[in-house]
């Protein structure tokens, strides 16, 4: 029995959404409504081409048709919050609580791109085709959401390819300008 090929992408479908609306019943919806409206237009898509690429353009177009609704309101995810009674050691479970504020103070437009590029792993023309944006335009925003992160989150990236923290100006020595009027510099 052959499956829908759309039915391999809806884990996908769920992050994605999950990441525009962040409330766990407005990811469901967002999830059904894209498959319906996908599933009703399927004639539009060009075999051949990216089906993934394809549903997030759908999803995208759903969402903000939502957003300019009446009904629809952002809320936070409380599945996106990391589950005390996990296995995570308690520093993980603290860092992702930070990235996940962090990524609710980027600007929507910066996180779409950081999700799509970083978390899907789409290409930037994948990415400016999902959004109806130009590939330039992709990079420009997802530049400024990985700086916004980096200032946010006191990670900043290795030539490794890892992160190394560097100290926040709240965990900062308490040197400098305070010890100089205090007449100890």
């Amino acid at each position: 029995m052959k499956t829908n090929p759309v039915v391999e992408h809806i884990p996908r479908l769920r992050r994605y959404a999950r990441a525009l609306t962040r409330d766990h019943h407005a990811v469901e919806d967002l999830v059904q409504d894209t498959l319906e409206r996908a599933l009703n237009k399927i004639h539009l898509w060009r075999p051949g081409s990216d089906l993934r690429a394809w549903l997030f353009s759908v999803m995208h177009n759903v969402f903000l048709n939502q957003l300019r609704g009446p009904r629809f309101e952002p809320g936070p995810d409380p599945d996106s919050l990391p589950d005390p009674t996990g296995n995570a050691e308690h520093f993980d479970r603290i860092e992702l609580a930070e990235l996940d504020q962090a990524m609710r103070c980027l600007a929507p437009e910066q996180r779409d791109v950081l999700m799509l590029v970083a978390v899907e792993e789409m290409s930037y023309v994948e990415a400016a085709r999902t959004l109806g944006i130009p590939p330039g335009t992709v990079m420009s925003r997802l530049s400024r959401a990985r700086e916004k992160l980096q200032q946010l989150t006191g990670y900043e990236p290795q030539k490794n390819g890892t992160a190394q923290r560097r100290p926040l100006p709240s965990q900062a020595h308490a040197g400098g300008a305070g010890a100089k009027r205090a007449g100890r510099g």
